[in-house]
C-alpha cells in the first residue's frame, strides 16, 4: 500500500551545523536539547544559546524544533528544572520530548499550554499506557522499539487522538528502550541521564566455565541456555573479543508504507552523536523514500510498483555499503528482534570514506559549463580519488578529481587534509548545493 498522508520526517540534531543539514536534505523538524537535561550530554554542543538560533532558524524556514528534556531526572536536577523551563517557553519551540513524570508535572506547572512529547525512554508499548498519558497532558507518544506492527495498529486504533511517532532508523540499545545500568556500572556514567558510555560495543573475551548450562556448539564458542526456556545465546570470539550485546542497526526504509498504514504520522532518525556526512546520507535517502512511497508522487511521474522498489533497494543498499553501521535489522516491529545481534565485529568495514562538505559553488565564468566548488575538507582528499557527491534528496555526482585548488593560494596542489581546516575547489559540470556531503572510494 502507499502512504495517503504525508508522514513527518524527523532529525537529529547535535549541533547548529547539523541541523541546517538535517533541514537542507529534506527534515520536517529536527529534535535537540542542552546536555544537563537531554540524553545526549558527552556528544551535544548545544547551549540555551545555541537553541534560541536552531529554534529561530527552523521557525524562518517554516520547520519544526522538538526540545529533548528526557532525562530520568534525579532530585538534583528538579532544583534547576524550572528556570531551564521558563527558558526553554521563551524559544517556542513546537514540542517538548519528556520522560520523567516529575518532569512533566513541573512543565505543566509552569507552561500548561506546552505540546509535550511521550519520550521512548518512557517505555510506552500497550495502548492503555498511551491513554494514560494522554490524560496527564501528552499529545505525542513516541513508542518503544520493542513493539510489534500489530501492536502499533491497536494503539493507534484505541487512542486515536494521539500522534503516534517511532524510530525508523539507527543505533539501538540491548536494554529496554534503552534504560540500561552497564555504563553506570562500569564507569558510573548514566546512559539515563544522556552519558552512556555504551559497553555494549566493548569486546568481552569468553572464561571457560565448568556448567551444564554451557556447551561448545558449530561457530561459536558458547550457547548460553536460561534454565528452564529453550532459547539459546550465542556467545562468539575471535581474536579481538566478543560482541555480546552488539545490537544490529535498525533500518526501515523498505517498510515506511507498512509504518504509516498502521498509523504512525511521525518517523524518526536517530543519530545526534553521528557525523553530519551519516545525518545527510540518512535524511536524504528517508526523503527520497517518502517522496517516492506516496501514491500522489510515483502516480503523477509515472512510477510503477517495481519501478519504486528498485528506487527503494538502491536507497537500502547505498545506507548499507556507504555508511558506518552494525549491520541492519527491522527490529522488533518486523519480528526480527530475537535474531539482531552483530556476533562478528563491532560495526562494518565500507569502502567510502568522507571526505567533505560543500560551502558555495559558483561558475567558473559567465558563459562557463563549469562549476567551481568550495568544499571543507574533512579526513582526506586527494587528485586522483574517485569521489560522490550526495546533494539533498540524494542525487548524487559521480566524478573523479583531475584538480584540487588550494581556496586561498589558488595554487594547485595535490591532496588536503581534514585536520588543517582546509577548503578547497573542485571543479564539476554541475552546481552542488551547500551543505552537499562529499565521500571518496578508499578501497
Amino acid at each position: 500500500m502507499a502512504i495517503n498522508k504525508k508522514p513527518e520526517l524527523i532529525a537529529p540534531a547535535g549541533n547548529l551545523e547539523k541541523m541546517k543539514t538535517a533541514f537542507v536534505f529534506g527534515a520536517d523538524a529536527v529534535y535537540a536539547g542542552i546536555p544537563d537535561f537531554s540524553m545526549r550530554a558527552r556528544v551535544n554542543n548545544f547551549t540555551i544559546s545555541d537553541l534560541k538560533k536552531a529554534a529561530a532558524y527552523a521557525h524562518g524556514i517554516k520547520k519544526k524544533i522538538y526540545i529533548t528534556i528526557n532525562i530520568i531526572a534525579h532530585n538534583r536536577h528538579l532544583k534547576k528544572l524550572p528556570a531551564h523551563i521558563r527558558k526553554i517557553k521563551n524559544l517556542k519551540p513546537d514540542g517538548l520530548v519528556v520522560s520523567d513524570p516529575g518532569v512533566l508535572l513541573a512543565i505543566k506547572k509552569l507552561w500548561p499550554q506546552a505540546k509535550i512529547h511521550l519520550s521512548t525512554q518512557a517505555n510506552c508499548t500497550n495502548w492503555q499506557s498511551a491513554r494514560f498519558w494522554q490524560k496527564q497532558g501528552v499529545s505525542r507518544i513516541i513508542l518503544g522499539r520493542e513493539v510489534s506492527l500489530e501492536e502499533i495498529k491497536e494503539i493507534s486504533k484505541r487512542a486515536p487522538e494521539l500522534g503516534i511517532e517511532s524510530f525508523v532508523h539507527g543505533a539501538m540499545c540491548m536494554a529496554y528502550s534503552g534504560r540500561c545500568f552497564l555504563s553506570k556500572y562500569f564507569t558510573g556514567r548514566s546512559a539515563n541521564l544522556g552519558d552512556c558510555i555504551q559497553p555494549c560495543r566493548w569486546q568481552y573475551y569468553i572464561k571457560k566455565q565448568e556448567s551444564k548450562k554451557i556447551r561448545k556448539q558449530n561457530k561459536y564458542n558458547y550457547f548460553i541456555q536460561p534454565e528452564g526456556r529453550d532459547e539459546q545465546l550465542e556467545l562468539g570470539e575471535e581474536e579481538h573479543g566478543s560482541y555480546i550485546l552488539n545490537s544490529q542497526d535498525l533500518c526501515l526504509i523498505k517498510k515506511l508504507d507498512k509504518l504509516s498504514d498502521a498509523g504512525i504520522s511521525s518517523f524518526k532518525i536517530e543519530g545526534r552523536a553521528k557525523s553530519v556526512y551519516y545525518l545527510a546520507c540518512v535524511v536524504g535517502a528517508y526523503r527520497k523514500a517518502i517522496d517516492i512511497i506516496q501514491e500522489s508522487n510515483y502516480r503523477r511521474a509515472g512510477f510503477r510498483t517495481q519501478e519504486k522498489n528498485k528506487v527503494i533497494n538502491f536507497l537500502y543498499k547505498e545506507l548499507e555499503e556507504k555508511l558506518f553501521n552494525r549491520g541492519y535489522t527491522e527490529g522488533f516491529i518486523f519480528g526480527q528482534g530475537r535474531w539482531a545481534q552483530n556476533l562478528e565485529n563491532s560495526h562494518n568495514i565500507s569502502q567510502w570514506e568522507f571526505c567533505g562538505q560543500a560551502i558555495k559553488s559558483k561558475k567558473f565564468k559567465v558563459k562557463s559549463k563549469k562549476f567551481l566548488n568550495y568544499i571543507k575538507v574533512h579526513n582526506s582528499i586527494k587528485v586522483g580519488d574517485n569521489i560522490e557527491i550526495v546533494m539533498p534528496k540524494y542525487d548524487i555526482i559521480k566524478m573523479k578529481i583531475n584538480k584540487l585548488l588550494d581556496v586561498k593560494t589558488r595554487e594547485e596542489i595535490n591532496e588536503a587534509h581534514g585536520g588543517q581546516g582546509k577548503t578547497v575547489i573542485v571543479e564539476s559540470d554541475k552546481n552542488v548545493p551547500e551543505y552537499s556531503v562529499i565521500r571518496r572510494k578508499i578501497k
